[in-house]
């Protein structure tokens, strides 16, 4: 649930909610999977509202309905922001768990190709396109410079750790470029222009660098 979504929530909120259509409002919200990977603070959140809510009921009939009102809102919008506090470090470990992107799939573009597709894409004001491709390009370049080998399946994680291992001036700026990636293809992330920006700087520089050999070839040699 996001931030936008609460303040439609509390929009929609009436002047004089019972406490039941409260309960139903907030158990609505809680019961996203997501919040069930923290069942004790959900537990403890639930237990907590349902005391208020019967607490409410109990002394209804002595306690000014406005005021009953406000009390159950305030008590719904606790929850839902607890709920916000509970739900993005859950998706976040989400995403940092999840399987990374194959790369290339059947694309059998070359390097020269992709970074075309990539420049017609920026130029439209498609940046998520043209940063794909342009990561594409970096793989593809470094795999006919046979810095990397041609491995079918090979995903944006496992290619920035390889090619960075290959180019330690370049490592950082190639994972954060296979982040980015992943992100944009599963659809958590738009790219922009500066990120297209960074993208064709990390190519050229790529481009530029000279590839360490590996420990084992050193240690034969």
């Amino acid at each position: 649930m996001t931030v936008p979504t609460v303040a439609g929530v509390l929009r929609d909120v009436p002047v004089e909610p019972d406490a039941d259509t409260a309960r139903r409002w907030a158990e609505i919200e809680l019961s996203d999977p997501v919040y069930q990977e923290r069942p004790n603070l959900l537990q403890t959140v639930l237990t907590w509202l349902g005391e208020r809510f019967a607490d409410l009921q109990g002394t209804a009939t002595d306690v000014d309905p406005r005021i009953a009102g406000l009390v159950v809102t305030v008590g719904v919008v606790v929850a839902l922001v607890v709920a916000l506090v509970v739900a993005g470090p859950v998706r976040a470990a989400r995403r940092d768990r999840r399987a990374s992107v194959d790369v290339f799939g059947d694309d059998t573009r070359t390097a020269a190709e992709l970074r075309a597709a990539a420049d017609g894409l920026a130029a439209a004001g498609d940046w998520s396109g043209a940063v794909l491709d342009r990561f594409r390009a970096i793989l593809r370049a470094l795999e006919e410079r046979v810095v990397l080998d041609e491995r079918p399946g090979r995903t944006a994680h496992e290619a920035a750790q390889q090619a960075g291992d290959l180019l330690p001036g370049c490592a950082a700026d190639l994972v954060a470029a296979g982040r980015l990636f992943d992100d944009v293809c599963y659809g958590d992330a738009e790219a922009d222009a500066a990120d297209d920006a960074r993208l064709r700087d990390l190519d050229r520089r790529v481009a530029a660098e000279r590839p360490v050999r590996p420990p084992q070839v050193e240690a034969a040699a």
